[in-house]
């Protein structure tokens, strides 16, 4: 102990001997440099103290770095079509994931239970949509890298004013947002109407489900299919029924010629006919060019030369 100590440094210096975690045990080591005496008697003690504090905060940081990209270790390649499931901690996230597709993600009545990003398969109409269940948004391992990156971004919430709280966190993710009202099995029929007009009144893309009873849980994946502003669009071989397991995935507004080089560049040189059935044909079996604007849920048969 210096001389002349102040009752400052002595109280510091004691809850840094009692502290259980690095945490505290660095507070406490920043109160004793601020409040620890000045004078030459103290040099030796304070050169000490600066030590452990830089030794103590370079631990800390690392493992905060490690934290930081335990998401990344798991090598997520990004897919054709993904959107990822964002949200403080119990609204239901791990629970969505589950209901959309085949994953299970570990969920709990306590904070913090997803520690890692869990990614799943929604399959839609033969479509194959890469979900990714992410650690709660407020949570140091939420990968914000990832979260920027995603073509659509779901929304969990279980109030409309934790959105005010989730924003701060998007200043760089630009995409298509579909903000997801959760656990409206908790709710009455008045507390549902005021949560859908506030959340309408804000003029947000949303809907109100409840993971629980899986409601509104089908419109929901229809709504995030087209967040995606893509098509389907199935082939098939002449005499034969169209192929709905692995239809072609298009942007709106292509075209025959676009579907035939998704198939195999320079493809569209070979063909010779096109015949398309479904939404943007007149009647089955039309007989099109390779400029025919294509919809979702078209039917095509290609004829080569």
């Amino acid at each position: 102990m210096p001389i002349n100590a102040n009752y400052e440094y002595m109280n510091a210096e004691a809850r840094y001997l009692a502290a259980k975690s690095d945490e505290e045990k660095l507070a406490c080591l920043e109160e004793m440099l601020r409040t620890m005496p000045k004078h030459k008697s103290a040099e030796t003690l304070n050169k000490n103290i600066k030590t452990r504090y830089k030794k103590l905060k370079g631990k800390l940081e690392t493992e905060k770095k490690k934290k930081k990209s335990s998401g990344k270790k798991l090598g997520i390649k990004k897919a054709e079509m993904q959107a990822v499931i964002i949200g403080l901690t119990n609204t239901g996230k791990s629970s969505l994931l589950s209901c959309l597709t085949n994953a299970q993600s570990e969920a709990a009545d306590y904070s913090y239970t997803t520690k890692t990003p869990v990614l799943g398969t929604l399959h839609y109409g033969g479509a194959k949509i890469q979900l990714i269940d992410m650690p709660a948004i407020e949570n140091e391992l939420c990968d914000l890298g990832v979260v920027n990156t995603a073509d659509t971004l779901l929304i969990m919430i279980t109030a409309v004013e934790q959105l005010k709280q989730i924003e701060p966190f998007l200043s760089r993710a630009s995409k298509t947002r579909i903000i997801i009202f959760n656990k409206i099995d908790t709710l009455n029929e008045n507390e549902k109407r005021k949560a859908y007009a506030n959340l309408q009144s804000k003029k947000y893309n949303f809907l109100l489900i409840s993971c629980k009873t899986k409601e509104s849980i089908e419109q929901l994946k229809d709504k995030i299919f087209q967040s995606f502003n893509k098509i389907r669009v199935y082939t098939k071989e002449p005499g034969k029924p169209a192929d709905k397991n692995e239809p072609i995935i298009l942007l709106q507004n292509s075209t025959v010629k676009d579907a035939a080089e998704k198939i195999l560049h320079g493809f569209s040189l070979k063909i010779k006919q096109a015949k398309v059935t479904g939404p943007s044909s007149k009647f089955p079996n039309q007989k099109v060019g390779s400029d025919h604007v294509l919809k979702d849920r078209d039917i095509i048969e290609f004829y080569t030369k």
